[in-house]
């Protein structure tokens, strides 16, 4: 089966059934996509299907052949962090960390869609479970990329 994860090309042989969580993890090392709740329900191994935030711990591999899969390793390009990581530094998001690249990578996603969201939009669409509790510093963190992205694109304009 082919696999395109960060816009490379991965054969792997594995059962169709496996989720797509330990195929990153374990057939391809790409470790920075972590274990939560093991039910699709906290959001730490969210990573990118086709844009869309999707978690992946249930996920069958067999589901994802033909879509690009960006995970938290493809989010930073030619070595620069991406505005939202960027953001999560500045406003100190983390505290354990643990949750952190699926909830940058949903964050990726929805700024992908909306650009420009508001807290209720940011709220709706971050579902991801943060145990320390940070979600005022992410929705700023958002906020601030959202920002940053706006100026590139008038800067690029």
């Amino acid at each position: 089966m082919e696999l395109i994860i960060n816009g490379k090309s991965h054969q792997i042989d594995v059962e169709s059934s496996m989720p797509l969580l330990w195929v990153l993890r374990d057939e391809l090392d790409m470790t920075g996509t972590k274990y939560g709740c093991g039910v699709a329900s906290c959001g730490t191994c969210t990573v990118m299907l086709d844009g869309v935030a999707t978690k992946t711990c249930t996920l069958p591999v067999s589901a994802v052949e033909g879509k690009e899969i960006k995970t938290i390793e493809g989010v930073a390009t030619e070595g620069q962090l991406s505005e939202v990581q960027k953001a999560w530094i500045e406003h100190q998001v983390p505290q354990c960390g643990y949750c952190q690249s699926g909830m940058i990578v949903a964050a990726e996603a929805l700024l992908d869609a909306n650009p420009a969201p508001t807290d209720e939009d940011i709220n709706g669409a971050i579902n991801n479970i943060c145990r320390c509790g940070t979600y005022q510093r992410i929705r700023a963190a958002i906020h601030t990329a959202a920002k940053w992205r706006a100026e590139k694109t008038n800067l690029a304009g």
